[in-house]
Formats: structure tokens, sequence, C-alpha cells
């Protein structure tokens, strides 16, 4: 008898959780995307804007993820500038 694990999908809100509260979304939103506010919240949800189940492509993930690593260094840099 072959035992599946059945494993767990996390929503986009609960694996960026971390970070939640700390970034601007309404402006990666419109600086990453050319998008509105209420896109990105309702994609973070996993909501297509209508109601129903939706979320992001693979190809928007992808945008996500490059926004964040973008942000990530932006900050990095603005650290490394602070002098004792």
């Amino acid at each position: 008898m072959e035992v599946v694990a059945k494993q767990k999908k996390l929503t986009m809100m609960q694996q960026l959780d971390d970070i939640m509260i700390d970034v601007s979304w309404r402006q990666i939103a419109q600086d990453y995307f050319g998008k509105s506010s209420s896109w990105i919240y309702n994609k973070l949800h996993g909501r297509d804007g209508n109601g129903g189940e939706g979320g992001f492509t693979d190809i928007e993930k992808q945008q996500l993820q490059g926004a964040l690593y973008d942000i990530a260094d932006r900050i990095r840099r603005a650290a490394s500038t602070i002098t004792q």
C-alpha cells in the first residue's frame, strides 16, 4: 500500500507573511506591474478581481520575485551607506 503525503499548498499571503506589513504593495503594483493596489491585493489573496479564484500567473510570480530581489538589493545598498 502506497502512502501519499498530501502537501498543503501555501497561498502567496502565507509565503510572504514575514514581510506583509513592511512592504508597500501599492508601490510594487505601480512600479513593477503598472497596476493598482487593488490588483495586487486580489492577487495576493488568490482572487481574480471578480470574486473568483485567481492569483499570480507563473510570469507574474517571476516578476514579483524580481521586484522583491530588486527592493532587497536597494535596501542593502542603502544600509551599506550608513556610516558609524
